[in-house]
């Protein structure tokens, strides 16, 4: 029988509701609280007020931190998007989830989920919730297997794509699988913001389905790539960050708002806009939750899918995007996959900090485990249930966690405790970092450590499956 949950801030002892599912017919049916699981796209550990951002300010999502749960060692599936968020829906770590790159297929989207995933959205669905998925899908192209109606969402409205998503003023979204035209978008005109559109969606199945459990996945598309904001909150920051970095684009030709980024004189400037954007929308969110009396019954998690990006203008070295940590997206250094994490729920989780070791793959486990769910064989993934109970002598621990990155030849990392390695190909040595003492992963010990990083190369040689789709083995053979 699964444990019963039982929240801290309630005080020792009461209980909340059973996750129990034996056929006793007095057992007292599993709480179903609404999720909203708000996903931003590139933000550095360093981006949010809670872990030191002193440039700009992100009230909302602080509040949302000092409210909640803060998780200082929360790590994203991968450390670029649809590896990262395949992760995410199926439980698995890149060593076994199906998405394990970017591949994409023309016209748009990218490589999809087979039809026989079971993602979390699935199992949410089965266990009564109405789920819908608004921002940047990035699993399977417009009515593939992977399309997100296919996969456990009622209703997607967003960008399909995640190339078409570099820019921030498109042609059309998807609703479904319905391509809805941004007149306002014109030719170069800039008159609908992609993410105020989502966002109004976004709003809108809050207010279809405040009388039923939800699951609302909130993907936004802030702040990767393209750094675009609308004039009313440029002229906010405009000035402030100097000297500022202009960023010489794509602002004509054929393949205008079809991927490649447009210019942008006020990088800076607007990369603290787009994020006062996201700030703002979080805090709507939490309005309309208020509004609508539903605070004490949801539980909202704010994350980002990876460490921020390099790419349009982007100046993470200014902002301090990463933190303490060393790298970028697309590196599996702490900077790359280390992501701010907040899980939040009024009156249910007593508010502070966690240094629980924890990533995108628990988030599966752990809806199963609130929503008394039985969690389907296969998954890599721990429940951090006991954790926001407050129940820390409950909490299971992972043995490691594993990531493998495939775009510049393999690349793996493994965290054990406080130890971190990391390995640039087959062919190549284990690098091993103490996390403890050296966060910024500046000393290699794999020299003065040659037990442990022995131990930890073989977490790297057996954490995996193969996959004919992004194939390590067969091309080392060739």
């Amino acid at each position: 029988m699964k444990q019963n949950i039982i929240f801290g801030a309630l005080g020792a002892g009461v209980m909340l509701a059973s996750c129990g599912t034996s056929g006793d017919s007095g057992k007292t049916e599993p709480a179903k609280p609404n999720i909203i699981y708000i996903l931003a796209d590139d933000l550095g550990y360093g981006d949010v007020g809670f872990n030191g951002q002193r440039k700009f300010a992100t009230p909302n999502i602080d509040r949302l931190a000092a409210e909640g749960l803060v998780f200082t060692n929360h790590y994203s599936g991968s450390t670029v998007c649809a590896p990262s968020r395949s992760s995410l829906m199926t439980g698995q770590h890149t060593g076994h989830t199906y998405i394990r790159g970017n591949r994409e297929h023309q016209p748009e989207g990218q490589e999809p989920l087979p039809a026989s995933t079971f993602t979390v959205a699935k199992m949410l669905k089965s266990a009564g919730y109405v789920t819908g998925a608004f921002g940047k899908w990035g699993l399977g192209f417009p009515g593939s297997e992977g399309d997100p109606n296919n996969q456990g969402f009622d209703e997607f409205f967003g960008y399909n794509c995640q190339r078409i998503g570099h820019n921030y003023y498109p042609y059309y979204l998807w609703h479904n699988q319905e391509k809805v035209m941004l007149p306002g978008n014109e030719g170069k005109a800039t008159g609908e913001y992609a993410p105020d559109v989502i966002h109004r969606e976004a709003l809108k199945f809050i207010d279809n389905n405040k009388d039923k459990p939800f699951f609302l996945y909130y993907p936004s598309i802030i702040p990767h790539a393209e750094l675009l904001a609308p004039e009313a909150y440029m002229q906010q920051h405009r000035g402030k960050y100097e000297p500022e970095k202009p960023y010489a684009g794509y602002d004509d030709g054929p393949q205008y708002r079809q991927g490649p980024y447009g210019s942008q004189p006020e990088t800076h400037a607007a990369f603290a806009a787009m994020i006062h954007i996201l700030d703002d929308q979080v805090g709507e969110i939490m309005a309309k939750l208020k509004e609508y009396g539903l605070e004490d019954n949801t539980i909202v998690i704010f994350t980002s899918d990876n460490g921020p990006h390099l790419e349009g203008g982007a100046d993470p070295d200014y902002f301090d995007s990463n933190g303490p940590f060393r790298g970028y997206k697309r590196d599996l250094y702490e900077g790359g996959i280390r992501v701010p994490f907040v899980a939040s729920w009024k009156g249910k989780i007593q508010p502070g900090t966690t240094d629980h070791i924890s990533a995108f793959w628990d988030f599966f486990p752990t809806m199963a485990d609130l929503t008394g769910s039985p969690v389907p064989e296969g998954l890599d993934g721990i429940s951090w249930l006991p954790t926001l109970n407050g129940q820390h002598e409950n909490q299971k621990v992972h043995s490691y966690l594993y990531w493998e990155f495939h775009e510049r030849g393999l690349t793996q990392a493994v965290r054990a405790g406080k130890w971190k390695a990391v390995r640039k190909g087959f062919d190549q040595p284990v690098e091993l970092y103490d996390l403890e003492s050296d966060p910024s992963e500046l000393q290699d010990l794999a020299g003065m450590n040659i037990e442990k990083a022995s131990e930890m190369e073989k977490i790297l040689e057996e954490a995996r499956t193969e996959s004919q789709i992004w194939p390590v083995m067969q091309a080392i053979k060739e």
